[in-house]
């Protein structure tokens, strides 16, 4: 499998030869309102810190992060992005299994990893380690938490949930399960919620034994000064969190019931800020839309997805309707 990423919204704008502002970008499923307002201001009020190391470990980050999950500071890793935590994590099991789909990142660091669908646990391993998303990437669909505790208590496996987009839905995160299951990881993102990629933050939750074990392979300092801080603003501001959550529940049922009235399409239920969408012309509607400085995320050719399809992210109104004009335009000089 190649591994691609969205979000390359300077090397699409380089390409196309235009400022990156007049990119519309959907391949990367980012909090649609950007980050808190605070967030610039803990990062203004910090750059004179930059001048000295940061935290070791990011231990101001740690411990509100454990005041917000209600678990021990023990049980937190964080780390440069989610992908920075994912990749020791790979590193420190010799066999791995994806219940697909997954982030592509997993397929680069398991290459040779067995594939399982995601939605048929009586067929996943019974011992090694297991990636399982929720919500699920690109489909947005969720798996019940009670499916993945079933599994680990009939398996000898080790679980890696990957709940990088579980801000956005109703559901609960696991972090507070894993004191109780040993065998159970949860990595969170925190960039894609608080509209923080550029500066990168994730966490690993998982029993005080098994995060002793895989700090030992963390290099000091992962999390930069700013970003620490950006991550605490952010976590501090509710009001933007419920604002977001509110945002993008009714922007995404608007946005559904918009592209299930264009032809040749099937659109999956999702519980995070993104649609999946089956439809014969993925690949040239990704063309024709960049083109027109609109990214748009190819999910051909995932695993886990048999049919050629498209990942669009909720953004707001005037992008998505900006978003539908272009579809319309593609589909009027293709009739």
């Amino acid at each position: 499998m190649g591994i691609t990423h969205g979000g390359d919204i300077f090397g699409a704008a380089e390409r196309r030869g235009v400022p990156w502002q007049q990119v519309l970008d959907f391949s990367a499923s980012i909090n649609p309102l950007g980050p808190s307002p605070r967030v610039k201001e803990a990062i203004l009020s910090s750059l004179d810190r930059i001048a000295h190391y940061p935290s070791l470990h990011a231990s101001d980050l740690r411990l509100r992060l454990a005041r917000e999950w209600g678990i021990a500071e023990e049980q937190i890793l964080t780390g440069n992005g989610a992908v920075d935590l994912l990749r020791d994590v790979c590193a420190s099991f010799p066999e791995g299994h994806l219940a697909v789909p997954v982030f592509s990142e997993f397929h680069r660091l398991w290459p040779n990893a067995l594939l399982y669908r995601v939605d048929d646990a009586a067929s996943w391993p019974k011992q090694g380690a297991l990636v399982v998303t929720r919500p699920v990437n690109p489909t947005g669909s969720l798996i019940d938490a009670e499916v993945i505790i079933a599994y680990l208590r009939r398996s000898k496996a080790t679980v890696l949930v990957d709940e990088s987009f579980i801000d956005f839905s109703s559901a609960a995160s696991m972090v507070g399960l894993t004191a109780e299951f040993p065998r159970l990881l949860v990595l969170r993102s925190l960039t894609k919620f608080h509209a923080l990629p550029g500066l990168r933050v994730g966490a690993l939750v998982g029993h005080p034994v098994t995060v002793e074990r895989l700090s030992r392979l963390r290099p000091p300092w992962a999390v930069n000064t700013l970003a620490e801080q950006a991550a605490l603003a952010a976590l501090d501001d509710r009001e933007h969190a419920e604002a977001t959550r509110r945002f993008v529940q009714e922007e995404r049922a608007w946005l559904v019931r918009k592209i299930a009235a264009t032809p040749e399409v099937r659109i999956w239920p999702s519980e995070a800020n993104y649609v999946y969408v089956e439809t014969a012309y993925a690949a040239d509607l990704v063309r024709f839309a960049a083109q027109r400085n609109i990214l748009i995320r190819d999910c051909t050719g995932w695993p886990g997805c048999e049919r050629s399809g498209i990942r669009v992210a909720v953004r707001r109104r005037w992008e998505n309707e900006r978003l539908l004009a272009v579809w319309k335009e593609f589909l009027c000089e293709g009739s």
